[in-house]
């Protein structure tokens, strides 16, 4: 018998993890990864953005997370030496119509307690980001680049030395509710007894709470792929750090911007566009279950309906190159279609009301079952280690 049962070998479920060890060495806590490896989907295709804070509502869950969450991960990158760079990024401005939503950022950013961003002008600009064509923008020393992959790595690591059992290709097909426990059931026909369940499952982190409640669960995951290209190393000198436009404030998105990663090399992009499977990292992956899932789903279409012209135009970049670099010259106009070749992909897990709401923060539904951690967009890596403490104070205060 478990006294804590996690599923789920992302970011978030590893954190979540370590911090429940940390807190209570004594308890027998077990986590389950349907893959043969921690990070294999939306943290393993992350961008490697370590995010400052600076675009979340003051009070939110997303903002006190990862306000928290980011000192939390640069204090144990720190003691177990896992590298990263607090390089800066810029948020530029490129027309006059931003000016005041990048007005609006910056003061959002003051009241989430960022003061060494300061406003720069396009001479300053021009400084950092010799290529970068902008009216005014935004310098924010707080952001950096890291590898997510090797972060969950260690998360593991430290959390097997606190006698965290992990047990890979144990994906769960089914939860029963007994009268003082539960019983997790995996597609190998084992079954793990356990005093509580903790739901980190992500892209499927809806399908798996609705095995502990299904009456309850009122969102949906909608995967959207976002897809990158690189630049060519002889072509590098365009970015030297991070590059963001000014995000659209009624699309859940930042738009697609430059990043440098940790291990060398120019990411661009991404898009964002409705993906066909849940695993969907290719145009071509399809699951029909899936699909028709999220095509039932009344807050999709409702979503659609919204969002068709902005959803039209991501989907035009998906496939046409040439509208891609047009939307990249945006920021950097030097940039040709030749400097881009093919990157890679992600899917986010993006939950869907019945409304049609595209929640913007981290939820997190409780039964007497179990903990689900039912939307956990970006900066969910950033705050990993915050989530996994706010997850834990929960869960050992019922156990």
């Amino acid at each position: 018998m478990y006294d804590i049962t996690i599923i789920g070998g992302g970011i978030v479920g590893l954190a979540t993890a370590l911090r429940i060890k940390e807190q209570r060495q004594g308890l027998k806590v077990l986590l389950l990864e349907k893959e043969n490896e921690v990070a294999k989907h939306q943290t393993g295709h992350n961008s490697g953005v370590i995010h400052s804070g600076l675009y979340y509502k003051p009070g939110s869950l997303k903002a006190t997370n990862c306000i928290r969450g980011y000192r939390m991960l640069l204090d144990f990158c720190d003691k177990e030496g896992v590298p990263y760079d607090l390089c800066g990024k810029i948020v530029v401005a490129t027309t006059e119509e931003q000016r005041p939503l990048l007005r609006n950022l910056f003061e959002r950013g003051n009241q989430n307690g960022l003061i060494q961003n300061r406003m720069i002008t396009q001479a300053e600009i021009r400084e950092k980001e010799p290529y970068v064509v902008g009216l005014e923008g935004i310098w924010v020393p707080y952001t950096g680049i890291i590898d997510y992959k090797r972060v969950c790595e260690k998360y593991a690591e430290c959390f097997r030395k606190l006698d965290g059992e992990i047990r890979f290709g144990e994906k769960v097909d089914d939860v029963r509710s007994k009268t003082s426990h539960s019983e997790v059931v995996s597609a190998s026909g084992k079954v793990f007894e356990t005093k509580l369940i903790v739901n980190c499952a992500g892209l499927y982190s809806d399908k798996v709470a609705q095995l502990t409640q299904p009456e309850n669960i009122k969102v949906r995951i909608i995967p959207f792929r976002g897809e990158y290209y690189k630049i060519k190393p002889e072509r590098h000198y365009l970015v030297r750090n991070l590059i963001y436009p000014v995000p659209d404030p009624n699309f859940p998105f930042l738009g697609v911007h430059f990043t440098r990663m940790i291990e060398g090399g120019i990411e661009a992009g991404p898009n964002a566009v409705f993906a066909f499977r849940r695993e969907g990292y290719n145009r071509l992956d399809i699951n029909v279950p899936e699909l028709m899932e999220s095509l039932a789903w009344p807050g999709f279409r409702k979503v659609a309906t919204k969002y068709w012209k902005t959803g039209m135009g991501e989907y035009y970049r998906s496939f046409s190159k040439a509208a891609f670099t047009k939307a990249l010259q945006g920021l950097i106009p030097a940039v040709r279609i030749e400097d881009l070749v093919p990157g890679g992909s992600g899917v986010r897990a993006q939950a869907c009301d019945y409304d049609g709401g595209l929640l913007d923060d981290f939820s997190i539904i409780e039964n007497k079952n179990a903990v689900n951690v039912c939307n956990a967009p970006s900066p969910a890596a950033t705050s990993s280690l915050s989530i996994g403490q706010t997850v834990s104070e929960r869960v050992l205060a019922r156990i």
